[in-house]
């Protein structure tokens, strides 16, 4: 009798331990499913991340470091001049983060209300400077006499550096004096500086490259644009911020309705990524400056 109450007892907490395990392994499977479930959503994620001209090398540097964490985010950039993006965002174009080369339309867009509350960092300082192919035997040694010239290839000035340039000739008594220096137009710095040729460009990337093809024999762009143009190009002067300002880059999440909570998580998460130490460090070896506040 006790053996066969023994036996009962085994048998029953035999099947006890089956369907523990039983419910642990279902467990452990809902628990793998949901995981995978998870990842597959996260791997459709995709951000839209608007970026000055002037930011696209050291910004798919960065994408490409961000992504070997957060391989489910596809970050998608929209490289042009810091003007026409903040009119495609104001016009509705479907934005996340928006990374300008100057204060000016960050300022208008948080003037619009179409910024993301409390987002808005400065994250880099950069320099005009005035660019030639090397062995061009331009007779131009800085901004100053720039005139000298046969060709000059300058930013518009909607495009941030253009308008640097505008103000950093202000400044040094080669244009007059305007209460919107972007409002100068090209044919008045032209006709101020002689009747000199001047191919105006709509961003910073075009007038490096109408440098470094030669179609122009100077030009005016950012130090941070000569990077692994080295070999190519010579710098005849860094422009002092006495004469342009500081060049502050300024970065900020965009109101997007269109957004579900995995692509908000997302570009929160990417501009904490834009704002770390890790990313610091790599804005410092593409030539911009971090020290900034």
């Amino acid at each position: 009798m006790f053996k066969k109450i023994v036996s009962s007892l085994l048998v029953t907490v035999m099947a006890g331990s089956m369907l523990m395990g039983c419910g642990s392994e279902k467990a452990e499977q809902s628990t793998q499913e949901n995981e995978k479930e998870e990842t597959a959503e996260a791997e459709e994620t995709e951000i839209q991340v608007f970026i000055a001209a002037s930011l696209n090398t050291v910004m798919t540097e960065l994408a490409k470091m961000y992504n070997e964490e957060h391989p489910e985010v596809k970050i998608t950039y929209n490289a042009d001049s810091s003007g026409t993006l903040m009119t495609q965002i104001e016009e509705g174009y479907e934005c996340d983060i928006f990374f300008s080369a100057a204060q000016k339309q960050m300022d208008q867009l948080e003037q619009d209300e179409l910024l993301v509350d409390d987002t808005r960092a400065n994250v880099v300082n950069n320099q005009v400077v005035v660019v030639t192919l090397k062995d061009s035997g331009t007779k131009v040694t800085g901004l100053e006499d720039i005139g000298n010239a046969g060709s000059i290839a300058l930013a518009g000035g909607s495009v941030p550096v253009g308008k640097y340039t505008r103000q950093a000739m202000v400044n040094l008594g080669m244009l007059n004096a305007a209460e919107d220096v972007s409002a100068i137009s090209t044919k008045e710095i032209s006709d101020a500086l002689g009747g000199v040729e001047i191919s105006e460009q709509d961003n910073v990337s075009k007038v490096l490259t109408a440098v470094a093809e030669g179609s122009c024999e100077v030009g005016t762009t950012y130090y941070s644009d000569t990077y692994g143009y080295e070999d190519e190009l010579v710098i005849l002067e860094k422009v002092s911020y006495d004469l342009t300002g500081n060049v502050i880059y300024p970065i900020a999440r965009v109101k997007n309705d269109e957004a579900d909570d995995a692509q908000a998580k997302a570009a929160e998460d990417f501009l904490k990524f834009i704002l770390s130490d890790q990313a610091k460090a790599v804005f410092d070896s593409y030539y911009f400056d971090t020290d900034v506040e």
